[in-house]
């Protein structure tokens, strides 16, 4: 088998399919509560545990916690760049089953990235609408959460999942 049809085997994978499935129902998950939220939360708050969690409706035009506000194409350019950078890291991870919960993690910060930079090139906004009044913390959405889950997940699978000797050996293979 020559190097490109290897390639191209990798890339029509039953495991990559599966993956971009799952790319594919996040963002589809992302875009529909952002919908949701534009159509239900727009002139309402909805109050799910009182003083603690609700639905409040927010035009985002900055990043996390309103930074670089009104930077639009600033924030544009830096999450295409990041989605390249996760779509040729997915691509350079060996293809070993133990290497899933990785491939996972860059599924979902993809996913995350995508939700957020549609809003920003449809709307010139993020939609965010999830508030915990509890501790006051800035208003979010569901593509947030993925981005944050999946740092963490990566977090603790390059700090205690993986070895630095298997990412040496899977560069060497390539």
């Amino acid at each position: 088998m020559n190097i490109k049809s290897h390639t191209f085997h990798k890339l029509t994978s039953k495991t990559n399919i599966i993956f971009f499935i799952m790319f594919v129902l996040l963002t589809f998950i992302d875009r529909i509560s952002k919908y949701a939220a534009f159509y239900f939360l727009a002139d309402r708050d909805i109050e799910l545990i009182p003083g603690v969690l609700e639905f409040h409706y927010l035009e985002n035009r900055g990043a996390a916690w309103g930074i670089l506000q009104n930077q639009r194409w600033l924030l544009i350019t830096i999450t295409v760049l990041v989605l390249i950078f996760l779509l040729l890291s997915y691509f350079k991870l060996p293809a070993a089953k133990r290497f899933h919960l990785l491939r996972f993690c860059l599924v979902l910060l993809a996913a995350g990235a995508l939700g957020n930079l549609i809003d920003r090139l449809m709307n010139h906004y993020v939609i965010d609408f999830i508030y915990f009044r509890l501790i006051d913390f800035p208003v979010f959405n569901i593509a947030d959460c993925y981005v944050c889950i999946s740092a963490v997940l990566i977090l603790y699978c390059l700090l205690f999942r993986y070895k630095d000797e298997e990412f040496k050996l899977s560069k060497e293979g390539h």
